[in-house]
Parts: structure tokens; C-alpha cells; sequence
């Protein structure tokens, strides 16, 4: 796949796919013989890989890691999943975080819709 057809298809921008190779996040991208970017299944998967754990918080400086320690092989699996445990409880925190942010939001939300309703005569502007 080309690159124009790799950004459409994770709805990245083909700027973002080229820094990720001069980051380190993406290595080894297949190219044509006329040096034409040709993202095989490997790549596309490490795309889902980066996209997935960018969607989710996970730090750029973390993804470096864990891909430069995949990439050394076996010998750094603990490596590894000492990065990913890392992220997780930071993701872990962060949740905690947006579940207290959204009980206020809702409660905020029903006492507007109570207000709006007529139901809640005991509310003023000050």
C-alpha cells in the first residue's frame, strides 16, 4: 500500500507516518524499486499497534521504547512488559480521573435538565 492509501486507511496524514520512521516507530518500511514507501501487513499492523496506544495516552517517548526493545528480540521481554505495565497504570489513573470528571458532568447535566424542566424552583443566578 502506498502511503497516500496507509494514511486514508488509518485516518492518519502521510506527514505522521513519515515522522513515525524518523522516530524509530516504524522501521523497516518495504520500499519499490524506485523508492516508493510499500507498507506490507507488518507495518500496517505496527500502525494499529502505534495508533491504538496513541489513542489511548500512551506517551510517544514510551512507544520509542517499547519498539526499540522489541526490535533487540527476545532478550527484552521483560524489558518490555515493564513498559507496558508502566503505561498501564498511568492509563489506570487517567480513567480514575475521567470517571470522577464524568459523575460531576452528570450531575451537573441533570440538575440543568431539572432547572430547564421546571422541576428545581431553588435555583439562582448569582
Amino acid at each position: 500500500m502506498t502511503i497516500a492509501e496507509v494514511a486514508k486507511k488509518y485516518n492518519l496524514t502521510a506527514d505522521t507516518l513519515r515522522y513515525y520512521e524518523k522516530i524509530g516507530l516504524l522501521t523497516n518500511v518495504p520500499r519499490t524499486a524506485k523508492g516508493i514507501r510499500n507498507y506490507d501487513e507488518a507495518a500496517c499492523k505496527r500502525i494499529e499497534f502505534i495508533k491504538c496506544m496513541r489513542n489511548a495516552g500512551v506517551e510517544i517517548e514510551a512507544l520509542i521504547d517499547y519498539i526499540s526493545l522489541f526490535e533487540q528480540g527476545k532478550k527484552t521481554v521483560s524489558a518490555r512488559k515493564e513498559v507496558l505495565e508502566q503505561q498501564k497504570e498511568k492509563l489506570l489513573e487517567k480513567q480514575k480521573n475521567i470517571t470522577i470528571t464524568l459523575e460531576k458532568l452528570n450531575y451537573k447535566i441533570n440538575l440543568y435538565d431539572e432547572i430547564i424542566s421546571g422541576k428545581r424552583k431553588d435555583f439562582t443566578e448569582d
